[in-house]
């Protein structure tokens, strides 16, 4: 099987994943936990969580389906209603002009009916045929908050949604008849009711005029004819998500997030594609940087990619490589999101899905290892969503209650290099049965156990000065002339915008996810007796898994917070790819991180067949 056919299987199976299936009343459970505000407020005419908590108390009443052959009927043991109310606001331009300007509201709904019991129901399951879940469960809503056309809508959801689960039950029970050993691990985790209902909040766009500042800043690459392309993006985003469930849970809570990101693309002499980016990521529009800032830092990412253009190709090597903290950030969130979900996978009937994960990147390396060493002794893991700053910066990842209703709790992975615990959504895995506030999702989509804000910390942890001179050191005692120092990692999401290129990149990623392939950006040689830095370019990073961190040979002390966004992509949620994230399709997350220090990486060199270049030079630009 080729990579293309291997990576198209892959992006079905995840998308699959990402679905979800269905399900008589629930178990009882302790009151309703109070959190943030408690009821709407009187005059508050939203009539949405009206709506919703109508329409589930019918449905859980009264749906009811008599299956053939069997004595008892078929009824929900559990439903839950998610709307998403969005505001988003897109600014694109390229040269200084502008591209395209849009403003939009919409409101998607998705409907989640399981039958069964919390131990075995009708979800978490794919066959030969793909996943076997409802249609008609998800879809848009009307915008103006109308009680009965909401009412409406989530009536005929549930009813199908309800008709599915129930087939989708009977072929997951004849599949789980067949097995030797069937499976242990519940399919889903009771949890205590939450109540948060927040007051709701309408879009603030500030004063500021975005298209000005769009083009403003993207007139700053102008200055580069060797740029075949570029494309500056403004990213306004407004959320209200509201939550019922048949526990107790009601919830509406407003979020937001406010991005620039930025790609340049061009090619060196040679024919190599080049290309870098720019991204940075806030909570509100009003704390994005100015437009003087933003220049300055694309005219800054111009020169690295004009003279990463002219720099030499990337030899083979083996020896120490140094991470700046932006990059060792990068590095951390590949390397780290899969092993820190404690969630188990979906059941399948195809023999080789689990084969399929593990290829890219999706096993979990820490399964069954609590209470062992699996990081050195001075390292510390935490991750923590109540946590709002760091060093004066406010964290992307923060949040009160995540997208299945639970209060966001504080996860101390590794403590001292050992396991202590994992990060749960509602899936209960082979370790843990219960969730610990981390299942998050974006756009209603499956919620999965992900990373919010990533605190890794060590007690051995040096001065960057005195770690850059260890790193030196260790050149020269390994007989180096030069070593390499990773300042930028890659995200080809960001950086890449013709289709056929980004998808070579993603399914050579992917090809090598499972063993440690990663993308670095800017990769720098350093000549071990001065110092002085050179750009290489066409490098690939090969065997940095978990085992890698475990022998790492020093941590600096100079955490700092990279905001990123995980993607909830088909084919790369769930694996090492959903760190090639962006904002309008992922989940915001920090990761806190030092410089690092690898005694021994093999970088592979540039390779692949050059493209010709351009005929005709680019027109002058003034």
């Amino acid at each position: 099987m080729n990579r293309a056919v291997i990576f198209s299987v892959a992006a079905l199976a995840f998308l699959l994943v990402q679905a979800k299936p269905a399900g008589a009343a629930p178990p009882k459970h302790p009151a309703a936990t109070p959190s943030l505000a408690q009821q709407p407020a009187a005059g508050d005419s939203d009539k949405t969580l009206a709506a919703m908590q109508d329409e589930l108390d019918r449905s859980r009443q009264r749906l009811e389906l008599k299956i053939p052959g069997t004595g008892e009927p078929a009824r929900p043991y559990y439903i839950q209603y998610r709307i998403l109310d969005l505001n988003v606001r897109t600014i694109v331009a390229e040269f200084g002009a502008l591209i395209s300007s849009t403003s939009g509201r919409n409101r998607i709904m998705s409907v989640d009916v399981r039958v069964g019991d919390y131990n075995l129901d009708s979800s978490n399951f794919i066959t030969d045929e793909g996943f076997s879940g409802f249609l008609g469960s998800t879809g848009t809503v009307g915008i103006d908050r109308d009680y009965d056309s909401l009412r409406q809508d989530l009536w005929l959801a549930s009813d199908q949604a309800f008709k599915a689960a129930v087939e989708n039950l009977s072929k997951k029970q004849a599949f789980v008849s067949r097995l030797a050993k069937a499976p242990s691990i519940p399919d889903y985790s009771p949890a205590s009711p939450t109540v948060a209902v927040e007051p709701l909040r309408e879009p603030d766009w500030t004063s500021r005029n975005w298209e000005q500042e769009a083009k403003s800043v993207s007139a700053a690459l102008r200055a580069f004819p060797q740029l075949h392309s570029s494309r500056v993006a403004y990213h306004l985003i407004y959320t209200t998500s509201y939550l019922l469930n048949s526990e107790g849970t009601k919830i509406r809570a407003n979020h937001s997030l406010a991005a620039v990101e930025a790609s340049l693309e061009t090619e060196s002499d040679d024919g190599m594609p080049l290309h870098n980016f720019f991204a940075v990521y806030r909570s509100r529009p009003d704390q994005l940087p100015a437009a003087d800032a933003v220049r300055k830092d694309l005219e800054l990412a111009g020169e690295q990619l004009i003279t990463l253009r002219v720099s030499p190709p990337a030899p083979n090597y083996d020896g120490p490589v140094f991470f700046e903290p932006p990059a060792a950030g990068s590095l951390l969130a590949q390397m780290l999101g899969t092993s820190m979900s404690g969630a188990r996978g979906p059941l399948a009937t195809q023999s080789g899905f689990e084969q399929l994960m593990e290829r890219l990147g999706g096993r979990s390396e820490w399964t069954g290892k609590l209470g062992t060493r699996v990081l050195p002794a001075n390292v510390s893991i935490v991750d923590d969503p109540t946590v709002k700053q760091f060093g004066g910066q406010d964290l992307l990842g923060t949040y009160a209650v995540d997208e299945e209703g639970v209060k966001a709790e504080r996860v101390q992975v590794i403590d001292n290099g050992i396991l202590r615990d994992l990060l749960m959504s509602r899936r209960p895995g082979p370790d843990l049965m219960h969730s610990n506030g981390h299942g998050r999702a974006a756009y209603l989509a499956d919620a999965r156990p992900l990373i919010s804000n990533l605190f890794f910390s060590s007690t051995a942890a040096e001065s960057p000065t005195d770690l850059k001179k260890k790193f030196l050191d260790t050149c020269k005692q390994n007989g180096n002339k030069w070593c390499l120092l990773v300042r930028a990692m890659d995200n080809p999401v960001l950086g890449v915008r013709e289709q056929d290129d980004l998808s070579e990149m993603v399914m050579g990623a992917a090809s090598g996810a499972a063993t440690g392939d990663r993308l670095p950006l800017l990769v720098y040689r350093v000549n071990v007796d001065d110092g002085t830095e050179s750009l290489v370019r066409g490098a690939r990073l090969a065997g940095l898994t978990l085992r890698a961190i475990r022998n790492i040979a020093g941590v600096g002390s100079d955490a700092t917070p990279f905001n990123f966004t995980q993607s909830q992509r088909a084919g790369f949620s769930g694996t090492a790819l959903a760190a090639f994230g962006s904002a309008d399709s992922g989940v915001p997350a920090t990761v806190i991180a030092p410089s690092l220090l690898f005694d021994d990486v093999e970088v592979h060199g540039a390779r692949g067949e050059p493209e010709r270049l351009p005929l005709v030079p680019p027109p002058p630009m003034n």
